[in-house]
């Protein structure tokens, strides 16, 4: 399954004569405003394969990101299955990403090529078909269950008993901004060490777009030796 974002200054859609099937692959506009010019984050952030394969990551199992060498504003992302690309189109369209507004329609290609030997591709172009941060990666994993829209508020786990909130809230206003709330999430049952080494929280940030900045950057984001924080978007909007 395939994603591709492109920079565009209109939006786009296909001919209502040639309609595209439901199993084909997920086409990603980022519509500009005017100046046209995606892919920075104020001004001097460009857009990484890495940062898409995160945040895409969040619906479905992200294989490979092309970022079109001649458009960079452009890219082609390929998911598992036709499903987990139309989640991404469901929940991730007109969604604010490092300042601009995604565009999501079906694309009809069936998967991005890699680059030839000798080709140049500036590390545009990556597979990420091995990768261990595959959030769906076993069959009946909870995370099917808990799929959300983006909003303010982001859901926080795998934290170490040795980590304080006020590191987490640093931590988050460096890359999303000020916090607006915080709260930890009760453990159930006996409070076990193991539970209490593993545990889980919310942050709201300003907006949805500094929370979907915040879940790129905090992701797997390496806490203590051999552990790494995994966000997603939490199912309150607000806490």
């Amino acid at each position: 399954m395939a994603v591709y974002v492109s920079r565009v200054c209109s939006s786009f859609s296909l001919p209502a004569s040639n309609p595209v099937p439901p199993a084909l692959f997920v086409l990603l506009f980022l519509s500009l405003l005017p100046p046209c010019s995606l892919a920075f984050f104020n001004s001097t952030k460009a857009v990484t394969p890495h940062e898409i394969f995160i945040l895409f990551g969040v619906y479905g199992n992200v294989q490979r990101v092309k970022i079109l060498f001649n458009k960079k504003d452009t890219a082609l992302i390929q998911m598992s299955t036709p499903q987990q690309a139309q989640t991404a189109q469901n929940y991730l369209n007109k969604v604010v990403f490092f300042g601009k507004e995604l565009h999501i329609t079906l694309s009809r290609h069936s998967q991005v090529s890699l680059p030839r030997d000798g080709q140049e591709d500036a590390g545009l172009t990556k597979d990420f078909s091995q990768s261990p941060l595959h959030r769906f990666r076993n069959p009946g994993s909870h995370n099917y269950q808990n799929i959300y829209a983006p909003s303010p508020c982001v859901h926080l786990s795998n934290i170490p008993e040795s980590i304080t909130e006020e590191f987490l809230r640093e931590s988050f206003e460096q890359v999303g901004g000020a916090i607006v709330g915080f709260r930890w999430i009760p453990l159930k049952g006996e409070e076990t060490d193991l539970k209490k080494d593993r545990r889980m929280a919310l942050i709201q940030l300003g907006s949805t777009e500094h929370a979907v900045q915040a879940l790129v950057a905090m992701h797997n984001f390496q806490l203590v030796d051999k552990r790494y924080l995994k966000v997603s978007f939490a199912k309150s909007q607000s806490l």
